[in-house]
């Protein structure tokens, strides 16, 4: 329930508070770092994100801030983003209408395999190829991301199909069209990379899927029907019983 009717965009400020919550039981977190955003407008320039400084296991409904991606002053707002969200987020969202919903992690696996000198994920399973011709491995990291590795990020995610930006010595960028389907993707993509790096910690040779499969259980993946709004859902549901305050 809403009380705070003077906030707008109610059930995506739910939506993607769950998200949060659930992502720091995953240790998906790293202090406060990182950052989950959701486009408001038509258009996809107008988006929450998570307040600076705020653990994502005390994430709100209410604490998200609603920042625009053309306002050049929004770092001098007193509830500001970090800068380094602002430039990667707002870098996107300024860009890739398509990009509805971003998830910046540096999980532990999607960040072992970003220190890589191969970062890509080749289709080993059914998990991994989810992933097959539908990411990126950004290689120039520079530095903390500031608006240059935004603008190089948005110019990498500007093909929709592609979905995952391994970015290299950093972490993992995943985008969608809704929390749901974001969070849905961030979670597979964390599973894929622990199974691959633990794949190649025996030393074995890997059983790589051949491409036509790869592709057709990518294709299968997409059109999952209902998938990651049941696992949304179902988070919600868990978060609920127990009486966690992420939509107050």
């Amino acid at each position: 329930m809403n009380n705070h009717p003077n906030i707008t965009h109610w059930p995506e400020r739910v939506d993607l508070a769950a998200a949060f919550r659930w992502a720091a039981k995953l240790n998906l977190h790293e202090a406060v770092a990182n950052h989950f955003s959701l486009a408001v407008n038509e258009e996809g320039s107008r988006f929450l994100i998570n307040p600076n400084g705020r653990h994502f296991a005390r994430i709100t409904a209410s604490s998200l801030i609603e920042i625009d991606a053309n306002d050049p002053d929004t770092l001098n707002r007193p509830d500001a983003p970090d800068p380094t969200a602002w430039g990667l987020h707002g870098s996107i969202h300024r860009s890739l209408p398509h990009a509805r919903c971003l998830m910046h992690v540096h999980s532990i696996h999607a960040t072992v395999l970003a220190s890589l000198v191969d970062s890509r994920l080749p289709a080993i399973d059914q998990n991994t190829a989810m992933f097959f011709g539908r990411h990126a491995v950004d290689s120039h990291y520079g530095g903390m991301a500031f608006a240059d590795e935004g603008a190089r990020c948005a110019e990498m995610l500007n093909d929709p199909k592609i979905t995952t930006l391994v970015m290299g010595n950093h972490g993992v960028l995943v985008i969608g069209l809704t929390v749901a389907e974001t969070f849905n993707r961030l979670t597979y993509f964390e599973r894929a990379a622990e199974t691959y790096i633990r794949a190649l910690q025996t030393g074995q040779p890997l059983r790589i899927l051949p491409d036509d499969v790869a592709e057709k259980t990518a294709r299968e993946w997409e059109t999952y029907p209902g998938f990651a709004e049941a696992h949304l859902r179902e988070i919600k549901l868990m978060l609920d019983d127990e009486g966690a305050s992420y939509a107050s």
